[in-house]
């Protein structure tokens, strides 16, 4: 079982003006800790669940750049990018560009979108549910495409490429793992079977169907279950001083009985640095073997 930090609130005790130090702590602190994935939100607003819209977010991909600088072993991704707010081939090249400069540690996590709110904000134009699986499958594609180094034009019903080159190409080979987002049942998880190197779901109580649905999918597709990573989301709570260490590292015992490798998620107090400390000393080496 491998474990990921998720970073989706920049609010810090010591300011913005603080920021860029504070997360490069928390970001060595991760990185020398053996943790596998420091992942941040692809989002301009803050979501409801952590506060308000107005309340500190920092653009993802810069971000990951800045992250890059910091690290050296993690792998770097977004939980999840959100389709709409970028062109693919830019996207492309974005995740390759973030590849190359980190030594081979990007990934492309990816999903649908959901936030209309930041959208319209913005000026993002957001299409109905179904366009945006359309742009999002469009996507994958594209991606694909230009990681294997074929130029050729690409024409689909929203995205027409004349020549998407990429260069230069990537440094993991045949392309950064893809990882898509969501548990849908009927586009999301068979979009992961077709096209995906891993699968990120929330931790309710139906993973067990969302596993066999996703089986099923890869039969249809004539894909290896076995060959897609399955990472679930999750929250970190160790406690002040470690004291809830034990429950953490019996919940991952439990994801990974499922059939997952990894958990990615939020560490509380992760500003302290404390907690990622614990989870580096207590619960990685615990769940290593699982």
């Amino acid at each position: 079982m491998k474990i990921g930090l998720q970073i989706p609130d920049f609010t810090t005790p010591d300011g913005p003006g603080r920021l860029g130090a504070d997360l490069a702590t928390v970001a060595r602190t991760a990185d020398e800790g053996g943790f596998e994935f420091i992942a941040v939100m692809d989002h301009f607003f803050q979501i409801g669940v952590i506060g308000p819209p107005e309340r500190e977010m920092l653009e993802a991909y810069t971000t990951l750049g800045y992250l890059a600088a910091c690290t050296s072993q993690t792998k770097l991704l977004t939980l999840v990018t959100g389709t709409v707010y970028r062109h693919p081939g830019v996207l492309a090249k974005i995740v390759t560009t973030l590849d190359v400069l980190s030594g081979g540690r990007a990934w492309l996590g990816i999903g649908a979108a959901w936030n209309e709110e930041e959208s319209h904000g913005l000026g993002i134009p957001f299409p109905p549910v179904a366009e945006r699986f359309e742009r999002l499958e469009e996507t994958l594609q594209i991606c694909l495409q230009m990681w294997r180094g074929d130029e050729s034009p690409y024409r689909g019903e929203h995205y027409q490429l004349d020549r998407p080159i990429n260069s230069p190409q990537s440094l993991t080979r045949p392309h950064p793992p893809i990882m898509i987002g969501g548990g849908g049942e009927r586009k999301t998880l068979r979009f992961v079977a077709k096209y995906a190197d891993a699968c990120n779901l929330f931790p309710t109580p139906d993973l067990p169907r969302k596993l066999d649905v996703l089986r099923a999918h890869c039969d249809a597709e004539d894909r290896d279950y076995d060959a897609i990573t399955k990472t679930c989301y999750f929250i970190f709570d160790v406690g002040e001083k470690g004291e809830k260490a034990g429950e953490v590292v019996d919940q991952l015992g439990r994801l990974a009985g499922m059939g997952f490798q990894a958990a990615i998620g939020v560490v509380a107090n992760v500003w302290q640095v404390t907690p990622l400390e614990v989870i580096a000393a207590e619960v990685i080496p615990a769940v290593a073997g699982l």
